[in-house]
């Protein structure tokens, strides 16, 4: 549950709204906004993780410090929560009724609720949706694929839970300054170059830093030398070095994916919309979190453990990032005419 509620809970509800009250041309210049909020509150909840950490490490003996930062945070979570649901109840009470969005000029439809065979074949009849399916699955399976390696050198490196705690916290922290500045940057992304390069930066940077970071892992013992001039060993290089790659990988998910996935929407007819939504919800979004964990599964049944099988892990993954970017240059083109053609006949 605590994994659906950033995910499918905020995120979906969130887009889904998003999308019915935004056009293409408000998206391109909103969207990367719309994150701002969010990613200040990353920078915030980090700190939050890394103030418990700390106050759980300097508690006396026989004092419950994990329920004691346990309560705090979720008690954070609760507020979050009151304060999404009474901004949602004021928007629709009070500023939704008094503009023109894009469903009252279309006719809004009922949401329907699509079974996984229905989704199945909505999918094998759409190249566009089928396109926007590919970018949720590979993004879902190439970062859980890089995070789950990166997170067993992370637990190496600091085996002691507030030690590894208060680093998530910094990684968090990290993560929403980064993507606080990615937000600013892409808006000029959007503007300038296109949905097109907007929708390769993402599997470009994550190939890229993909890269370095298994470079590192595979190749520790001849880096060894070089790293230890610098006073790193190759655990705690391979560890930035992660991190890093996480947090640049994320932030421009943030700041260019999801603006990206979600405007892909946008000029489709009603039908198209809400089927290819319901279709991507039903199927893509579980299975790009859970193909990862399969392909792993796979892999240590197959070679032993984690370690022995990183080798084949790291050409699965450049496999999926090909993938990725050859998806997203078709829906590019296949986006810009569709845009041109409602362009042409309005709304």
């Amino acid at each position: 549950m605590a994994e659906l509620w950033g995910s499918v809970v905020v995120s979906v509800l969130f887009w889904g709204f998003a999308n019915q009250i935004t056009t293409v041309d408000e998206a391109k210049q909103f969207y990367p906004l719309f994150g701002l909020g969010a990613n200040v509150a990353l920078i915030f909840s980090g700190r939050a993780v890394v103030y418990f950490s700390n106050v759980r490490a300097k508690l006396p003996p026989g004092v419950d410090g994990w329920g004691y930062s346990l309560r705090g945070m979720m008690s954070m979570v609760v507020v979050g929560g009151l304060i999404v649901a009474g901004t949602y109840y004021l928007m629709n009470r009070f500023v939704i009724p008094n503009v023109e969005t894009p469903d009252k000029k279309k006719g809004k439809k009922k949401k329907e609720y699509m079974s996984v065979g229905d989704s199945i074949k909505f999918l094998a009849k759409s190249a566009y949706v089928r396109s926007l399916a590919t970018l949720v699955v590979a993004y879902g399976i190439s970062i859980n694929l890089v995070e789950v390696t990166w997170k067993g050198k992370i637990k190496a490196q600091f085996p002691n839970p507030n030690d590894y705690s208060s680093f998530m916290g910094d990684f968090s922290t990290a993560t929403g300054a980064v993507t606080f500045i990615m937000m600013l940057v892409s808006r000029i992304i959007f503007r300038k170059y296109g949905w097109t390069v907007a929708a390769l930066i993402t599997p470009s940077v994550l190939l890229v830093t993909g890269i370095a970071f298994f470079t590192l892992v595979l190749a520790s013992g001849p880096l060894t030398p070089a790293l230890a001039a610098i006073g790193l060993t190759p655990l705690l290089a391979a560890v930035y070095v992660g991190a890093a790659q996480n947090i640049f990988s994320k932030s421009a998910k943030y700041s260019l994916f999801d603006p990206c996935k979600e405007m892909a929407y946008i000029p489709l007819d009603e039908e198209t919309k809400v089927k290819g939504k319901a279709a991507i919800d039903v199927i893509c979004n579980p299975l790009g979190k859970s193909g990862g964990a399969l392909i792993q599964q796979f892999l240590i049944v197959g070679f032993g453990s984690l370690a022995a099988s990183t080798p084949v892990l790291a050409v699965v993954l450049f496999a999926i990032v090909g993938a990725w970017l050859k998806s997203a240059a078709f829906l590019g083109t296949q986006f810009g005419e569709l845009t041109k053609e409602e362009e042409v006949t309005g709304p």
